[in-house]
């Protein structure tokens, strides 16, 4: 590829991405994993529809848009100071489409920011709370804290922090 044909891709992906955040922000008011996932499916066929993405490209996009504002929300439940803080620049700098579909996904993942959290941990994990498991070295999703099962037993709570979700630790 050419440097010019470059940066029209380049440009292509960007209008792209601006165009999937927007139709976040209008998505579901109840901001939880499952209409984030059906949200996004929901953006990647409009973009498969106006632009001529390939697969490759639109797997891309929704991968990109998920992973930032996956990132997005666990730094603002983590208590991050908020949208401008998280992407480390003035936020003047970006285009009033994305400024404005930033700030209303960051203000639905604030309200509900427990939930949404505990969907994104559940996501992540392998093992929960009440389910029996061989023995083994486990992780909680959440703060990390290590647990040795010493039989097939059940998984309680994370003795840390009490949270209910749980990954294989390796050694």
């Amino acid at each position: 590829m050419s440097e010019q044909q470059d940066s029209h891709h380049d440009h292509r992906l960007r209008e792209g991405y601006e165009r999937m955040l927007e139709r976040l922000r209008e998505g579901a008011d109840e901001l939880t994993w499952e209409n984030l996932q059906q949200d996004l499916d929901d953006a990647v066929e409009f973009e498969a529809e106006l632009e001529e993405f390939t697969k490759d490209e639109l797997s891309l996009l929704r991968a990109w848009v998920e992973r930032d504002l996956k990132e997005m929300r666990r730094y603002l439940g983590a208590g991050g100071e908020g949208v401008a803080a998280w992407l480390g620049i003035d936020l003047a700098m970006l285009s009033r489409k994305v400024v404005d579909s930033l700030l209303s996904i960051a203000d639905r993942s604030v309200i509900e920011r427990e939930r949404l959290e505990e969907d994104l941990e559940a996501s992540r994990a392998d093992y929960v709370v009440g389910e029996m498991a061989a023995p083994g070295r486990m992780a909680c999703v959440h703060c990390d804290a290590i647990v040795e099962l010493e039989g097939i037993t059940r998984i309680e709570p994370c003795h840390q922090c009490g949270h209910r979700y749980f990954v294989r630790a390796p050694k």
